[in-house]
Order: structure tokens, then C-alpha cells, then sequence
């Protein structure tokens, strides 16, 4: 049986063919979409973070301003925002707000200065009386020790080497206290921090909105809701440990310089403000002041009952701190580890002195909002996800 072929099916016409139009003189040929590949978004954010931290090193010495005037308005932006929807201009409600910052300094300028200078001569004065009573607590205290552990524990030579070592220690400590105090106007740059900072600052936050908004537009539009997301993410955090922290230093350093004051602690005011404001760094504060109050204390009154006075005003601060103080202010929104905050203080410190400072804290929480992100990526992923292999 020979097979036939199929029979001729009938063939559909050929769409008309659009023939393309010759571009006209003088217009621009019509180019087709083009993406970006991933060699040039990467190379696009290398190249921005090269950017950056070639400009902080080159221009470190002179940026300390300019940064502290944006930490201000970025910390001031929330209340000129509320000035503003009660019908209040921007530009106004800007101005009303740095003035009321540079009022409050100098109102504190003028009432702590004086003090802490008077302080800084009584410290000058007593110096070698404090490490006269530094001595014979020490010189006491081993000698009780002696006669608990005997002499062969504790010889002479030793508790001779002790008073000495702690004389010492008690010397150097009074001389820098008196220099960081009496110097320590002449650390920063006095016209930078007087005049350039408030102008910079209230330009900045009268142009607050329009600058975040073209800061919006210029994010590249394929990922710009990502990235709006962890600017988002990043300011929640910061602005509620910045915000949160500042209200801790500043309770903590009335506590401690008016409980310090009140026990008759000839330093107590300067040891308390320095305690509250270094309480900034976690734990640093704290201890750095509570070892320097003890040791006035041992020096100015030459026995222990004093030093365990002190001891409780500090337990009793680090209490109200832990259990009162911080979750209310802060409570679970910060999301940021103290041992992260203090690696991040000290590493910007050591690279960039105070300007380091002053970003530690903003590129700490944006770091961990990248490593939060990349983590739920992670987390998401095959790579976590894979099942493992069977058979």
C-alpha cells in the first residue's frame, strides 16, 4: 500500500511588513533599553564607598563641623517637622530650633564652666594631700593583710612598692583630669564649633526634606525600594538609641554629680557629669567613673566608710539604669549589641579621632540593618534551604 502525502494545506498570508521609517534629520535614533549588568552595579557601590572614605581621609581635619552640624539637624528634624504642621515655616521653625540648641550650651557653658574650673584648682591644690591618704589607706589596708596572711605573704617591700605604685597612679590621674578640664575648650576648634556648626547646621535642617528627596530620586530605581527600606530600617533604630542614649547620659550625670555633691565629695560634681556623659559608651562611663569617685574618695577621707558610700550611689545608679532608666526610654527597639556600639566608638576614635566618633554610631546601625537584610537573604535562599542529599 503506497502511502499518499497529506494534502496541501492552504497558506496563511504573511503579515504586512512594516517597513521602518528613516529617522528625520536632526532626530536622535531611538536606542533600545538597556540593563545594567552586575559587574557595573557592583563596581557603582565600590566605587561610592571608595568615594567616601577617600573624602574622610583627606578632609578629616576640617569635617568635624560639618558632621556635628549634621548630627544636630538630623536630631532636631522630628520637632521642626511638628513646628511646621502647627503652620510654622521651615525656614523659621529651623531658626527657633538652633537658636534653642546654642542657648541651652551656653547657658551650660556659663554655669558648669565656672564650676569645673574652681574644681580643677582644688584638685591642683589637694593633690599631694589626696596622695598622702591614698597612701595610708593603702599602707592600712596591707597591713592587715599582713597580719592575716603573715609577713612572708606580705613583706615590707611589697606594701612599700604598693603605696608607691598607687601614689603614682593617683598623681597622673589628678594631672590629666586637671588638663582635659582645663584644656579641654582648646580641643576643638572654638570658631568651627561657635560659628560654623549652628549656620551649617540650620541650613541643613531647614533643607532637610528637600535633600532626602533628592537623595530619593538619585537611588537607582531597580532596587530603590530595598534601599528605602533600610534607610527606613536604620533611621528607626538610630534615632531610637541616639535619642534614647542622650536622655540616659543626661539623668544619669544629674544623679551622679548631685549624689556626689551631696556626700561632700570635693570632685563630685566634675566626677559625676564626666560618669553620666561617658555613659554614651555602654559600661564605660559607669566604670570609669565609679573607679575615679572611689579613689577621691579614698584619698579625701582616708577611710573605707566613704568608699562604700560612693559604691552604693553607683550600684544604686546602675540599678535604676538597667531596671528603670533604660526600657522605658529605650526598651526592645534598639537593636544595636553594646560590645557592637563600643567596637564601633573605638575603631572610628582610632581612625578618624572625633569626627570617627561622631559616625560610629550612624555606619554601626547601617551596618547591621546590610547584615540583618543579607541575612534574611540568606535565610530565604537554596543555599540555606537545600535539603540535604539522601542516598
Amino acid at each position: 500500500m503506497v502511502s499518499l502525502p497529506p494534502p496541501d494545506r492552504p497558506r496563511r498570508p504573511d503579515p504586512p511588513r512594516v517597513m521602518a521609517e528613516p529617522p528625520l534629520p536632526g532626530r536622535p535614533v531611538p536606542r533600545p533599553p538597556q540593563t545594567a549588568t552586575r559587574a557595573q552595579r557592583l563596581g557603582l557601590a565600590l566605587g561610592l564607598t571608595a568615594f567616601l572614605l577617600v573624602g574622610l581621609w583627606a578632609f578629616s581635619a576640617i569635617l568635624t563641623p560639618f558632621v556635628l552640624a549634621a548630627v544636630i539637624a538630623y536630631f532636631l528634624d522630628p520637632p521642626a517637622s511638628g513646628l511646621v504642621r502647627l503652620g510654622i515655616g521651615r525656614g523659621l521653625s529651623s531658626l527657633l530650633m538652633i537658636l534653642a540648641v546654642v542657648g541651652v550650651a551656653l547657658l551650660c557653658l556659663l554655669l558648669l564652666y565656672p564650676l569645673l574650673i574652681s574644681q580643677v584648682s582644688v584638685l591642683l591644690q589637694r593633690l599631694p594631700s589626696y596622695v598622702v591618704g591614698i597612701g595610708a589607706a593603702v599602707r592600712e589596708a596591707l597591713a592587715a593583710l599582713a597580719q592575716r596572711l603573715g609577713p612572708d605573704v606580705v613583706d615590707n617591700r611589697l606594701q612599700e612598692l604598693a603605696v608607691g605604685q598607687a601614689g603614682a597612679i593617683i598623681s597622673y590621674l589628678g594631672t590629666s583630669i586637671a588638663r582635659l578640664l582645663g584644656g579641654g575648650i582648646a580641643l576643638f576648634n572654638v570658631f568651627t564649633l561657635v560659628t560654623v556648626t549652628p549656620v551649617v547646621a540650620f541650613y541643613l535642617l531647614r533643607d532637610w526634606p528637600r535633600m532626602v528627596a533628592r537623595l530619593d530620586a538619585w537611588l537607582p530605581r531597580r532596587s530603590a525600594a530595598t534601599l528605602r527600606q533600610m534607610a527606613r530600617d536604620t533611621d528607626r533604630l538610630l534615632s531610637a538609641w541616639l535619642r534614647g542614649q542622650l536622655l540616659c547620659c543626661a539623668l544619669l550625670a544629674i544623679y551622679y554629680a548631685t549624689a556626689l555633691s551631696l556626700i561632700g565629695l570635693e570632685l563630685g560634681l566634675t566626677v559625676g557629669l564626666m560618669a553620666g556623659i561617658l555613659s554614651f559608651i555602654p559600661y564605660i562611663g559607669s566604670i570609669t567613673g565609679l573607679v575615679t569617685a572611689l579613689a577621691l574618695a579614698l584619698a579625701q577621707y582616708g577611710t573605707w566608710n566613704g568608699v562604700l558610700v560612693v559604691l552604693t550611689i553607683f550600684v544604686f545608679g546602675q540599678v535604676v539604669e538597667g531596671y528603670i532608666i533604660y526600657p522605658r526610654l529605650l526598651g526592645d527597639r534598639v537593636e544595636l549589641h553594646a560590645v557592637w556600639v563600643i567596637f564601633a566608638l573605638f575603631a572610628g576614635g582610632v581612625a578618624f579621632g572625633f569626627l570617627g566618633v561622631l559616625l560610629a554610631v550612624p555606619l554601626a546601625a547601617f551596618a547591621g540593618v546590610i547584615v540583618r537584610y543579607w541575612l534574611r537573604r540568606y535565610l530565604e535562599s537554596p543555599l540555606y534551604l537545600d535539603p540535604p542529599r539522601t542516598g
